[in-house]
């Protein structure tokens, strides 16, 4: 099978994802970077050992199949246009655009040939939440109706909530409220913290109702991801169970009570990236609900996989339509958060 070739456009956190992947994958993937500093593209290249170039016209000579997009949240739709123009499809880190105006712009720019844009969504590919979402996807608790999620940002949230609930298209109303709060820091990216430092970290809450009568509570704190005093939470509730964390409960076909745990699922299409670390997590279960870089990286990877079907085909993994909702829905959150007290009401848009 041929590699898919790809240039990574951006040198930060999340870009280094896409590079690691090619590396651990060679069979599958080759990557390059692209930093327009030189300084820069050098010092990717020492430290990822990948090719990197403040060339563009290099990049192109590296006959890349699509460009990873992975710049900032106010950069991303500009920056994707630019490589849109040199009819490279592009596949854009979340969100698709931090402003209404760049959002239109993006699907605008889809629906010019031979325009190629998707957007790389992770969230719902991590395995311990595949397993869970296929759960409520097969009916095991019935119709959702509610959401409680404390777990992941913005709009990796109405991603999640979208699919739990199947919201595409819905009407929905919002109310929000943002408090600071003191906490401990104990961990981060980069390892654990011991020094005792606190910091002053914004806690969000976020009403959802829609049109149908489902609802989700929205209610994170940036923290969660690295502190060893802040737990994650999902609960969604249907009207035959109940998924909480990594524990399923519900009712079964013959009317008895059934409790089993979520273990995370690697879907066939995608065994051969599987990795001793995701083997270990499946070998082991605890109640509390945890999102590795194992799991970040395994879900960057299947969507890089899945790009092969939509460059020859078209079929979108995650469709635009949907990532274009999503970054809407944050936009709507981030006025909710903004304006404590005010119903925010969402409206149709262009791609709808």
């Amino acid at each position: 099978m041929k590699q898919l070739s790809y240039v990574i456009v951006g040198i930060g956190y999340r870009a280094a994802f896409y590079g690691r992947i090619a590396s651990r994958y060679p069979d599958l993937f080759r990557a390059m970077f692209y930093s327009r500093s030189e300084e820069k593209a050098k010092a990717i290249h020492a430290a990822s050992g990948l090719m990197a170039s403040s060339s563009v016209q290099e990049c192109l000579a590296f006959r890349p199949d699509f460009a990873v997009i992975a710049v900032t949240k106010a950069a991303i739709a500009d920056v994707a246009e630019q490589w849109l123009q040199m009819r490279l499809p592009a596949a854009l880190e979340t969100p698709a655009g931090n402003t209404s105006a760049r959002l239109n712009r993006i699907w605008e720019l889809s629906r010019q040939e031979p325009a190629k844009i998707t957007v790389f969504e992770q969230y719902y590919r991590f395995p311990v939440l595949a397993a869970g979402l296929k759960a409520v996807t097969d009916g095991k608790i019935g119709k959702p109706q509610s959401v409680m999620i404390s777990l992941v940002h913005d709009y990796h949230a109405a991603s999640l909530i979208r699919r739990i609930l199947h919201t595409e298209g819905e009407d929905f109303i919002l109310t929000g409220m943002r408090q600071q709060n003191h906490v401990t820091e104990t961990d981060s990216r980069y390892g654990p913290v011991n020094d005792g430092r606190m910091a002053v970290k914004n806690r969000d809450t976020i009403l959802f109702r829609y049109a149908s009568g489902k609802t989700a509570v929205y209610d994170f704190c940036g923290v969660q991801y690295h502190s060893f005093i802040r737990s994650l939470h999902l609960t969604v509730r249907g009207d035959r169970g109940e998924w909480c964390d990594r524990v399923l409960s519900y009712v079964n076909p013959d009317h008895r009570i059934v409790q089993e745990p979520v273990m995370p699922l690697i879907e066939k299409q995608y065994q051969h990236l599987d990795t001793k670390a995701l083997q270990e997590e499946r070998r082991t279960w605890s109640p509390f609900l945890q999102l590795s870089d194992s799991q970040d990286e395994f879900a960057i990877a299947a969507m890089l996989w899945d790009m092969r079907e939509y460059l020859e085909c078209g079929k979108e993994a995650y469709p635009l339509k949907e990532a274009l909702s999503d970054a809407y829905t944050w936009l709507l959150m981030e006025e909710a958060l903004t304006h404590p007290g005010k119903t925010v009401v969402s409206e149709k848009q262009i791609w709808e």
